[in-house]
């Protein structure tokens, strides 16, 4: 991914997301509105969650240590997890805390054109945001689908944006609905059941934000053509075989890659650090964030069914 153009992405939504928390903020206080506040609180939400996904990309740049060898990179993944949580807890329980209680006391919504007016202005203002994020994904998507796209996108950052936009699109349209439908019939139920609408939205954008966000964060393999890259690359010089392989993502721009490989007859220990090394030069030629790799030689045999039971 460019982490450019998830940067870009990130700031636009930001911008986007404070401006309308004010004016969702201040059409709440005209109106009444239940669903005006869940999507205020929403908007407040998704702005400190584009800060968190900034911090993250900040602290993910920092140099490795002795405590940390391996560097920062899956703090991007830590941070994404806790915006999934941030996008459940203040976003979808307390939509849902605020549309019961709606529904239980229902009450008038004052200048109902107020909230309208400004649910259309931030519809605009969101699906600019939007579009931004789908031009800087487009660049990296290739032809997988979107939701392919999500679900094997290394970094966070813009799957993290897709759907918070995309979340808040259809949150705005839930509340323009309920708005709408309160101010033709007079009757402010239709205001709650927006707002309830809004809160299982928010619930299921997160629950899948955490799924995926876990399966980054506890070290996810290369993809399947990158690990056919590796491989490729591997063999060579006397390396005539690889016995196997792992790659895990310690951070979106950075594999973690161990192997065994099987050498040409049995050369001299010098002979085999030279291809050890020619060997590592062709992977990091092959696949540039391939960055922390070990290779080790090895005599290849027939696998047995305890190998295969243990990945060997």
């Amino acid at each position: 991914m460019s982490a450019d153009g998830g940067t870009r992405a990130v700031i636009a939504a930001l911008l986007a997301n404070l401006g309308i928390a004010v004016a969702k903020f201040v059409a709440f206080a005209l109106t009444g509105s239940s669903s005006m506040l869940a999507e205020a609180v929403h908007s407040v939400a998704d702005s400190g969650n584009q800060g968190l996904l900034l911090v993250g990309n900040r602290q993910a740049k920092r140099a490795a240590t002795d405590e940390h060898p391996f560097g920062y990179g899956s703090v991007r993944y830590f941070y994404a997890f806790v915006v999934a949580l941030v996008i459940f807890a203040l976003g979808s329980l307390f939509a849902l805390f605020e549309g019961v209680t709606k529904l239980l006391h229902p009450h008038e919504v004052e200048r109902p054109i107020v909230a309208v007016a400004v649910l259309v202005v931030a519809l605009v203002l969101e699906g600019l945001s939007f579009r931004t994020a789908i031009v800087e994904s487009n660049r990296i998507r290739g032809r997988a689908s979107w939701a392919a796209f999500i679900r094997r996108a290394k970094a966070p950052e813009l799957p993290v944006v897709l759907l918070e936009d995309f979340g808040a699109l259809v949150g705005l349209a839930l509340a323009l609905a309920g708005v709408g439908l309160t101010w033709a019939t007079g009757n402010p139920i239709w205001d709650g059941v927006g707002t309830v609408c809004i809160g299982i939205l928010l619930g299921a954008i997160a629950a899948v934000l955490i799924a995926e966000t876990k399966s980054l964060l506890i070290g996810e393999s290369a993809d399947p053509e990158v690990l056919e890259k590796i491989r490729t690359a591997l063999v060579g010089g006397q390396v005539d075989r690889m016995i196997h392989l792992r790659a895990v993502h310690l951070g979106p721009e950075e594999l973690l890659v161990g192997a065994k490989i099987s050498l040409v007859g049995r050369p001299e220990l010098a002979q085999v650090a030279a291809e050890i090394d020619a060997a590592e030069s062709r992977v990091r030629q092959a696949v540039p964030i391939a960055r922390v790799i070990y290779l080790e030689p090895d005599l290849f045999r027939a696998p047995t069914v305890e190998d295969r039971e243990h990945g060997g």
